[in-house]
């Protein structure tokens, strides 16, 4: 079974973490302890890490995700752990060359051997494209245009005519050759229709809205996926959750998430599941208590009973 396969299935839902593993304020977390919650996490059964990409810290926006650099962080905690997915959450695919972001994919998941899984965005900080000297309003071609171009570097001596980033012509080839087909999945629009992430993509990331929205979402999803004639792709989401210390506590709204109890949280992610959401990824920024011990209560008792 392929890591991809671990963290999603029809009709079934698991649970991912993404870094940083702790409560902070402001954009800048510690970081600290992060490797030994990540391979606690993993004994617990969650199914993956998630890593961001975020290039500069913009104070505004009021998040700096785990700091480091993807690539070498998901290497750095790949050394950590054993099998549990590394996923990035996501790359920016309009702020890297394609052939960099391609020759890092490869070459991380032949290391791992197959762990990747590769979330991708077109970006939610408008002030980072001016940096790399990037058009913000053409980012949706950007994506696009990456996209393809990642999947030609996919082929052997690949042939591709790119619009933004240059053209391959079958003389030259990308090592190392990666035999793990690796999942990418659109995170939000990207500036794309449903109907192309439904035929593109190998799945969908989007963010936590309340049951009556997401209940249309998954509507239009599947009637992309209809017309794709695609029978199923996973459909993922983010959580910021603040679990506390009484079990029965009930929920109260934060940003993207809630703060509530084991009981509800465990109900509120079996409800997510029946409407088919098949992976969430659980962000703890905004925890009232140490992420030890809440990553412990998620695994003793709510993985335990999904």
């Amino acid at each position: 079974m392929t890591s991809f396969q671990k963290i999603a299935a029809p009709q079934k839902l698991t649970l991912g973490l993404v870094f940083p593993l702790e409560s902070y304020k402001g954009s800048i977390p510690k970081m600290e302890d992060q490797e030994k919650l990540a391979m606690r996490a993993e004994e617990l059964g969650f199914k993956a890490l998630w890593f961001r990409d975020v290039p500069f810290n913009d104070p505004g926006f009021g998040d700096a995700g785990q700091l480091f650099d993807p690539w070498v962080y998901m290497t750095h905690i790949m050394n950590q752990t054993q099998e549990i997915a590394l996923a990035s959450g996501s790359i920016i695919l309009p702020l890297r060359h394609p052939v960099h972001t391609a020759k890092s994919v490869a070459s991380l998941q032949v290391l791992s051997k197959g762990r990747l899984i590769l979330g991708i965005a077109s970006g939610d900080r408008p002030v980072e494209y001016p940096a790399f000297n990037q058009d913000l309003s053409e980012k949706a071609e950007l994506f696009r245009d990456a996209f393809f171009y990642i999947k030609a570097l996919q082929n052997n001596f690949p042939k591709y005519q790119s619009q933004y980033y240059g053209h391959l012509d079958g003389q030259i080839d990308l090592l190392p050759k990666n035999p793990y087909n690796t999942p990418m999945l659109v995170t939000g629009y990207s500036g794309q229709s449903i109907d192309w992430i439904a035929k593109q993509a190998d799945g969908w990331l989007y963010y936590p809205r309340n049951f009556e929205v997401l209940q249309r979402i998954m509507e239009q999803w599947e009637d992309s996926l209809a017309k794709a004639q695609v029978e199923w792709k996973p459909f993922m989401q983010s959580l910021y959750v603040d679990l506390v210390g009484e079990k029965n506590a009930q929920p109260r709204p934060i940003h993207l998430g809630f703060k509530a109890g084991t009981a509800y949280t465990l109900a509120h992610l079996k409800r997510l599941e029946l409407y088919g959401v098949n992976h969430v990824i659980l962000n703890l920024k905004y925890g009232s208590r140490p992420a030890a011990e809440v990553i412990e209560e998620i695994g003793e008792n709510i993985i335990t009973n999904l």
